[in-house]
């Protein structure tokens, strides 16, 4: 039996992504909260509050790859902190815009400063944990997204309530800038990390961690080739992932840009007990998270095939996600909440599908593959909150719902007919060597 290590220092660097993702998701979705009155305030129709909803995706879908490569490139303590520190600075300042033009700008330079931060948790987790530790690293952190906003979403609520809209940005921007100085002065990579013990750092680095500097390992980089970006959109299988992806998106970003608002101004729910029924959906999706992994997990270790261990979760996952629409049916609170609940269920159940770009992508390209995967689900975040704001302009959301529930239907049919086998993609030109 192996000695379990005599520090747990990669549980302290866990907790701290997660804490870091919790923030991330405030400062996206804070906008939300504070749109109804800031609509009024400012006088901006909802038209115009779809463009600013969508101003987020426009730099952080572009600046997916360069935010990667800048992940790969500077030290995660220090990338990190900076980062944080300026999207906290743009979050501040939005307390204080009087225009729509300012306030489109400071959500797109936000979108800009977080582009990196995902690529940055991967490298933190895939340096501190081995390899039979880290999906469960990942699933942990990658939770912070919605159990941290269920807790955080009747808060944030109080704070608006007591400060107003511009109080509710100036203080989310200063709990950004306080992390990212905790951050600074406490995160180290594993082998800069004075308190970590050698038998903790040998578990590490004998399981699989990164625990070196993998950018200083040259020879095994590839030159980048124009070439591999059009193989990457050449296979239907990859872009039956792809319109996928950008499906899964398109609920997630109505939950994060219009649905406070749609309680409230389109359903009449009174702003205090909105915030409090707007975390109902979030806990669901965290829970349908924890399950899709541990049931495709438990499928995997029945001897179950890829299709249906894998598949099972997501297609299911994006049939209950088109439960949005139930919510046009009804005027009762508790049955729109459910409806809503168990549409975003669905949502966390099908958050899996990372998983196919490690099954399918060409095996040289599966980096590019994940920028491009990425990237057009990072659309759905664009355009889904001009859609909706355009759909809404009349007073009328059950449009809107439709639009969400029928791109789910859409996910389901791409998943289900277009993927088709999962097996891995070989080019053409790979084959004849292969053999």
């Amino acid at each position: 039996m192996t000695k379990s290590p005599s520090t747990r220092k990669r549980h302290n660097i866990l907790a701290m992504v997660f804490i870091t993702v919790v923030i991330n998701y405030l400062d996206r979705s804070n906008l939300s909260i504070a749109a109804a009155a800031l609509q009024t305030e400012l006088n901006i129709n909802s038209v115009q509050m779809g463009y600013v909803f969508s101003a987020f995706a426009w730099t952080y879908a572009l600046l997916q790859i360069p935010g990667g490569l800048l992940a790969d490139k500077i030290k995660s303590r220090i990338l990190y902190t900076f980062i944080m520190v300026f999207w906290s600075i743009a979050t501040l300042i939005q307390g204080m815009v009087n225009s729509l033009g300012a306030l489109i700008g400071l959500r797109a330079s936000i979108g800009l400063f977080e582009a990196p931060s995902y690529p940055i948790n991967n490298l933190v987790v895939t340096r501190w944990f081995p390899e039979n530790e880290r999906a469960s690293a990942i699933g942990i952190y990658t939770s912070g997204q919605f159990l941290g906003m269920a807790f955080l979403l009747p808060v944030l609520t109080l704070i608006q309530d007591a400060l107003g809209w511009r109080g509710l940005f100036i203080v989310s921007g200063i709990i950004g800038i306080v992390w990212a100085a905790i951050w600074y002065f406490f995160y180290r990579d594993p082998k800069d990390h004075k308190t970590i013990s050698e038998s903790e750092l040998k578990h590490i680095s004998e399981g699989g961690g990164l625990v070196d500097d993998v950018s200083s390992k040259k020879e095994d980089k590839q030159k980048f080739n124009w070439s591999d970006v059009a193989e990457v959109f050449k296979y239907r299988k990859l872009w039956g992932l792809y319109i996928g992806q950008f499906c899964l998106g398109a609920t997630l970003i109505f939950f994060l840009t219009w649905f406070p608002t749609y309680l409230v101004k389109y359903r009449g729910l009174d702003f205090l007990k909105s915030g409090f029924l707007a975390s109902i959906p979030y806990l669901a999706a965290f829970a349908g998270v924890l399950l899709s992994g541990f049931t495709s997990d438990y499928l995997t270790k029945k001897g179950y095939s890829v299709e249906v261990s894998r598949k099972t979760p997501i297609i299911i996952g994006m049939l209950l996600s088109i439960a949005v629409i139930g919510a046009n049916y009804t005027d009762n609170t508790f049955f729109i909440i459910l409806f809503l609940s168990i549409s975003f269920f669905g949502n966390g159940l099908a958050s899996i599908a990372w998983v196919f770009i490690s099954l399918i992508a060409p095996l040289r390209l599966i980096g590019l593959t994940g920028g491009a995967f990425n990237f057009i689900g990072g659309l759905a975040g664009i355009i889904v909150p001009i859609v909706i704001g355009y759909l809404v302009k009349d007073g009328d959301f059950s449009p809107a719902l439709f639009f969400i529930g029928g791109i789910a239907l859409l996910g389901f049919i791409s998943y289900t007919f277009i993927v088709g086998k999962v097996e891995r993609i070989v080019p053409k030109n790979e084959r004849e060597t292969i053999k």
